[in-house]
């Protein structure tokens, strides 16, 4: 073997390693993610939609469809409701003491590196342990380096760890519910993905609550 085909070699092995580490470390500024929420041993599917300032998050509760939508100041939140039975369509958005009282019960949480690693899904995941300073609870926390992507309203409380939040734990109403990233594409955002349609009668989070509904 000449010295003209092993530098070809030793060339072919560096593009291809370059493209590897390009590949696996795909970064996502704008699209949408489907994650599966486990709840009281039930399965259910739903959409986010992220850019970098803004995200939303959709699933069918019964004949509901509900979104909820945010900014990545946290200064806003709406919850759009669409009975299509009832011919319902209704938008509460928080107010600025409503959105300060959310944050006040919002987790704290410090990151404890582990060894633990395994894939799930397509993602090459590492473990964390998440403890909330406010209960004293602790919870799994997988991330992966495959990828980047903006924090969403999902993931926004994890942004102290290095990596994209790939299986972690959601409270809701004070019960946890395992979040996993089930899948990611970059498609863009469909325009009006995070505005009020005009058919949507807007009401307060208190007239949604008074009706069942939860932030």
């Amino acid at each position: 073997m000449n010295i003209q085909t092993i530098k070809a070699i030793a060339f072919g092995t560096i593009l291809t390693t370059l493209a590897l580490s390009v590949n696996a470390q795909k970064k996502y500024t704008e699209g949408n993610i489907v994650y599966t929420v486990n709840a009281m041993g039930q399965d259910v599917d739903g959409t986010t939609y992220f850019k970098p300032d803004s995200s939303s998050f959709s699933f069918q509760r019964g004949p509901a469809s509900i979104k909820m939508i945010s900014n990545t100041a946290v200064d806003y939140f709406a919850v759009l409701v669409d009975v299509p039975i009832a011919n319902m369509k209704k938008a509460a958005i928080s107010n600025p003491g409503e959105i300060e009282e959310a944050k006040d019960k919002d987790p704290n949480y410090t990151f404890a590196p582990t060894t633990d690693t395994k894939k799930i899904g397509d993602f090459n995941c590492k473990k964390y342990i998440a403890k909330d300073s406010k209960s004293g609870n602790s919870y799994d926390l997988w991330v992966t380096n495959d990828i980047t992507a903006p924090a969403n309203l999902l993931t926004r409380f994890f942004t102290g760890v290095s990596g994209v939040p790939v299986q972690f734990t959601a409270i809701q109403m004070g019960q946890p519910q395992t979040v996993t990233l089930k899948s990611i594409s970059d498609a863009k955002v469909p325009a009006g993905s995070f505005g009020i349609p005009a058919d949507y009668d807007k009401i307060t989070m208190a007239d949604l609550q008074a009706m069942g509904g939860r932030k």
